[in-house]
């Protein structure tokens, strides 16, 4: 009796408690680096648009405005190429999790067909003793 309920015990941790906490692993990893580079991302843009506005108050003639236009300039094309930037790492961490939980699904799958047949060749096992 005891080690049947030890069995079942290994079943369930097997089939539903270890495959949950690598998922669950997974997601907080993946939650980690989307939000990093989220705050990245902002903290770049608020810099950008900082530095921005202090150009823009330095502004006292008609130089230093023409000097203002061509940072603003400089920096709406650094601004797209930092957006496209952290589009792809934001893509490319998706994409990771995205596989990473396909290949867990797929080896919990095999794990749950492999001790399905090995329940079945016990109870097999079983059936054929209690014959005898």
């Amino acid at each position: 009796m005891m080690k049947t309920a030890e069995n079942t015990n290994q079943q369930f941790e097997s089939a539903f408690v270890s495959p949950m906490r690598s998922y669950t692993l997974a997601a907080l990893d993946y939650y980690e680096k989307l939000m990093g580079a989220q705050i990245d991302a902002a903290r770049a843009y608020s810099d950008m648009t900082i530095s921005q506005a202090r150009t823009w108050l330095d502004v006292k003639d008609a130089d230093s405005f023409k000097k203002a236009l061509e940072s603003q300039q400089r920096v709406a094309g650094d601004f797209m190429e930092r957006v496209k930037g952290d589009s792809e790492k934001v893509s490319s961490i998706g994409q990771d999790f995205m596989q990473e939980s396909q290949k867990m699904a797929e080896e919990n799958t095999q794990k749950a067909v492999d001790n399905t047949q090995k329940a079945a060749d016990n109870a097999q096992k079983a059936a054929g003793t209690n014959k005898q």
